[in-house]
């Protein structure tokens, strides 16, 4: 699979690539050049981590082990159960899909927890290290934090609007202690972390130089991780 910037004037990458570099050099956003058919009746009956590898092996193609990293990633011990996001029937025909049973009680989790695998995996391959800056207003932040928490050859900086989030959400965030989790509480407010985070990637000579990445949705691993949902809350509802 390759990927190409929405403002086309980047050169197409490879599914690591993107990972790492999350905005494309140009400003843009790294999309699928195509898109590959589904063979939906082929996937029914899977478990969560099943199901993922064969939704997202054809993105991530290049990632040699990948049922490896998402075996890791959505386990009963991080989830609460092997069903991950467990669907509850509130009324024939209307359906409840539970998003919320990870580390931060978020459903970024599901994204940020294979998000931390992958990073970690591929620096180990290039042999480098990675700066992650990323803007939140609580959930994000807490999810990347515990997601990457601990993570060989990652670091995180994470701008998050000073007084402007819950309790718990602060807790959840500024109790960490890892060595690599690094939090700046900005005065401002949500919009004001984002932009400061997208000066930054607006920048490709300072990006590159000081090899900075994303945890928010600018980056396309993050949004393929969330399609894996929509999938099971299908089959368990129909």
């Amino acid at each position: 699979m390759r990927y190409v910037s929405t403002r086309g004037t980047t050169p197409r990458r490879r599914f690591s690539e993107v990972l790492l570099e999350g905005l494309a050099p140009d400003g843009g956003l790294y999309v699928p050049e195509t898109l590959p058919r589904v063979d939906l009746p082929a996937l029914r009956g899977k478990g969560y981590a099943e199901l993922a590898c064969a939704v997202l092996q054809p993105f991530m193609d290049d990632v040699p082990e990948l049922p490896a990293l998402i075996g890791r990633a959505y386990r009963a011990q991080v989830f609460g159960s092997d069903e991950i996001t467990p669907l509850a029937t509130l009324e024939p025909g209307l359906h409840l899909l539970r998003l919320s049973n990870g580390p931060t009680l978020a459903f970024k989790d599901l994204a940020m927890q294979l998000l931390g695998e992958l990073f970690e995996s591929a620096l180990a391959r290039s042999g480098t290290s990675l700066n992650i800056l990323g803007a939140t207003s609580g959930d994000t932040g807490s999810a990347a934090e515990h997601a990457m928490r601990g993570k060989h050859g990652i670091r995180v900086f994470m701008l998050s609007p000073h007084g402007r989030m819950s309790a718990f959400q602060r807790a959840q965030m500024y109790c960490l202690q890892d060595a690599n989790i690094h939090n700046l509480a900005v005065k401002g407010t949500f919009d004001d972390c984002q932009d400061l985070v997208k000066a930054v990637n607006a920048d490709a000579e300072f990006k590159a130089h000081h090899r900075i990445g994303a945890v928010n949705s600018i980056n396309w691993a993050r949004v393929a991780a969330q399609v894996v949902y929509y999938f099971k809350g299908y089959f368990a509802a129909t």
